[in-house]
């Protein structure tokens, strides 16, 4: 599994992995997933409370504590309820 940081936020593409783009200039290398789901399926389990809500940084920056991710992978996948992911 990708190294968490303690604190601090992750944005989507940290969480849910990004292929990369070797073509590029410079070349931007691949991002393995934390959780490997589908960003539609990510958004969804958002909305129900599946995985954990996101912070507004602006108008267009969304991102996760880190905190809220790693305590959701240690408590098994799980939300509030105890209901699995």
């Amino acid at each position: 599994m990708t190294q968490l940081p303690e604190t601090g936020f992750l944005r989507l593409s940290q969480i849910l992995g990004n292929p990369g783009d070797p073509a590029a200039t410079p070349p931007i290398p691949p991002t393995p997933p934390i959780i490997p789901v589908g960003k539609s399926c990510w958004w969804a389990g958002v909305k129900t409370g599946r995985f954990p809500k996101p912070v507004k940084l602006g108008p267009r920056v969304t991102a996760w504590r880190a905190e809220h991710i790693r305590a959701w992978i240690e408590a098994g996948g799980t939300n509030d309820e105890g209901e699995a992911a």
